[in-house]
């Protein structure tokens, strides 16, 4: 979900030359509780295992590369009568990944149709991303991706952006970039690119025709 309400972008722009889409929460959906409403059904304890034990900066390390044996490790060492919700994780993250948006990947292929440059930029764990690719085709279709857990650097840092530009030889002026998280999209315009913050499919579609796309 987006962080902050979003703000028209400007009626003047540089021309764009390349696109960049991130994944999570723009093409397909991610939701821990869809597993963990079923294996923590009250919704305080729930949330106090997301606030205390797997919480988001704890997830946040897989993005960056750590492996989930070590980040499982350090959490039941701290927590060993939550090993098994801890585990959990790593087990169902299948069910968090539930589907895709539909009309977000209907973008997205249709600029590429249009023989626009389409990159990706994703702060994902390494291991998850390609079952995501292999259950989700259209994440093979771009021309390529940066995923984090990769590079072992992750949004908002700067490091990432400029790594995606080098690795797909981008002009960071000519980028524009499409995020669901504020912090990310302010990240990208530090970085020299333009960028927009992705609420849903047709806002998106009206920030692109203001771009000209």
């Amino acid at each position: 979900m987006s962080e902050t309400t979003p703000t028209a972008p400007s009626t003047t722009h540089r021309p764009v030359r390349h696109i960049v889409f991130d994944i999570g929460r723009v093409l397909i959906h991610y939701d821990p509780d869809i597993p963990y409403s079923r294996l923590i059904p009250d919704e305080r304890e729930r949330a106090d295992f997301f606030a205390n034990v797997c919480t988001h900066e704890w997830n946040l390390e897989q993005d960056r590369g750590r492996g989930w044996a070590e980040a499982e490790a350090e959490l039941i060492a701290k927590f060993p009568e939550k090993a098994e919700l801890i585990r959990a994780f790593r087990i169902h993250w299948h069910e968090m990944v539930s589907h895709a948006y539909d009309q977000s990947v209907d973008v997205m292929l249709d600029l590429i149709q249009q023989g626009r440059d389409v990159t990706m930029l994703t702060n994902f764990a390494a291991d998850t991303f390609r079952e995501a690719q292999e259950r989700f085709p259209f994440l093979k279709v771009p021309r390529g991706v940066t995923v984090s857990g990769e590079i072992g650097l992750i949004k908002p840092d700067r490091e990432i952006y400029e790594t995606h530009t080098r690795s797909f030889d981008l002009d960071p002026a000519g980028c524009l970039f499409i995020d669901d998280s504020q912090k990310n999209v302010e990240g990208a315009i530090a970085a020299g690119w333009q960028a927009v913050l992705f609420t849903d499919a047709d806002r998106l579609r009206a920030d692109l025709a203001s771009y000209g796309l």
